[in-house]
């Protein structure tokens, strides 16, 4: 007997001694009509699992699982042969033939998988990366991109299909309009991420004619976290006074600034824009910077003999965490 038809055997008799149970007061009463009752329900069970369950998972066959990936794809292909409606054995069937670099064959498995599933944004956008990495020249044709306007049109902040629809559009040439589907990502990213987005948007820009995106002051804010080292701390001279300075590296002059007196550490500073002692030299004109804190004795920002100065700290801007620097170390 074949596993599904001693499955389904069982199934059946469960079902009797259940049913059997359940209608014993009936039973007493009306035997006749309570067999037809079991008989009746238990076939009817018995049908409606063979028709929507699936019996054959039991089959060790079925169930064994896969030790390679060309094993994986063995089983998938069969898959899908059975049932060619399933979007989701498609899909895993593409990424598999991926791994192998069959990109033709993933390709097309990914496509039916778009095709089976026209709202979903991912499965749009695997298709579309498909059929790029099955391009000679690694392009992304009319239909790709097709598939990922229409990726944007189902869940516009998507953001792999804003990232390779920038990139179709960069290589057909349409450098204004890579960069304005670029920019609504640059929110939605981190920051050291979107720092990078902002590099190709600006070179996009500039191929376009176009100035650099205007740096956003909040954004280039930078946190410092000053504290002093254990043996400095009881030694600390009274009265100094804190300066926290970010400068361009190499150059002495700061472009942020803070003063404050030296006491309560350890303390955080916020240096932005409005820390700045020069207009020409801006804090979110930049994308590095070097940090330092500086105790003063006399209370001047140069820097005078007995001064004691933390280690530099440089820092790719925007920063995402705090900078943490130590005096007297």
């Amino acid at each position: 007997m074949s596993p599904t038809a001693a499955f389904i055997l069982a199934a059946g008799i469960l079902a009797v001694l259940a049913l059997g149970y359940v209608l014993m007061p009936l039973w007493r009463r009306r035997p006749v009509a309570s067999a037809l009752a079991v008989g009746v329900l238990a076939v009817t069970a018995g049908a409606l699992y063979v028709l929507v369950g699936t019996p054959r998972a039991l089959d060790p066959a079925q169930a064994r699982t896969p030790r390679t990936l060309a094993e994986a794809i063995v089983q998938l292909e069969a898959e899908v042969r059975r049932e060619p409606d399933q979007a989701e054995a498609w899909r895993l069937l593409g990424r598999a033939y991926t791994a192998e670099n069959r990109r033709a064959e993933a390709r097309d498995a990914l496509a039916r998988a778009a095709r089976l599933r026209p709202q979903d944004p991912d499965a749009l956008v695997e298709a579309a990366e498909a059929r790029a990495q099955a391009s000679p020249q690694l392009r992304f044709d009319a239909e790709a991109v097709a598939l990922l306007r229409r990726a944007l049109e189902v869940q516009p902040q998507h953001q792999r299909a804003r990232w390779f629809l920038g990139i179709a559009l960069r290589q057909a040439g349409r450098a204004a309009e890579a960069a304005s589907t670029w920019e609504p990502l640059l929110a939605a990213v981190p920051p050291q991420t979107a720092a990078r987005l902002r590099e190709q948007i600006d070179l996009a820009r500039a191929d376009a004619g176009l100035p650099p995106l205007p740096r956003d002051a909040a954004a280039q804010a930078l946190t410092v976290r000053v504290a002093l080292d254990p043996a400095f701390a009881a030694r600390m001279p009274e009265g100094a006074t804190l300066f926290v300075i970010a400068r361009q590296p190499g150059a002495p002059m700061p472009v942020a600034v803070e003063k404050r007196p030296a006491g309560g550490f350890p303390l955080e500073v916020t240096l932005d824009d409005g820390d700045g002692p020069m207009p020409t030299a801006r804090l979110s004109s930049l994308q590095e910077v070097e940090v330092l804190a500086r105790l003063s004795r006399s209370g001047d920002a140069a820097r005078q003999a007995g001064d004691v100065e933390s280690a530099p700290v440089r820092v790719r801007l925007p920063a995402r965490a705090p900078v943490e620097l130590v005096l007297g170390r």
